[in-house]
């Protein structure tokens, strides 16, 4: 149970009840460089690994482009 292995840390998440060992602030600010720029995910990672390391582009093809 760590900050990596958790994240992304949304917001509703942050407000609801703690359960982990590290605190709120280190889960939403691993960095000092994020204070002024942080980026609140919607939805934390979808269908966990397999999400993260199967994706599916809907960008249109190449030759659309041509």
């Amino acid at each position: 149970d760590n900050p990596l292995k958790n994240a992304p840390h949304t917001a509703a998440e942050l407000v609801g009840e703690w359960s982990h060992p590290y605190s709120r602030e280190q889960a939403v600010y691993p960095l000092e460089t994020l204070i002024d720029a942080k980026y609140w995910p919607p939805v934390g990672r979808v269908d966990n690994v397999f999400g993260d390391r199967n994706l599916v582009c809907a960008c249109p093809s190449i030759e659309s482009y041509a």
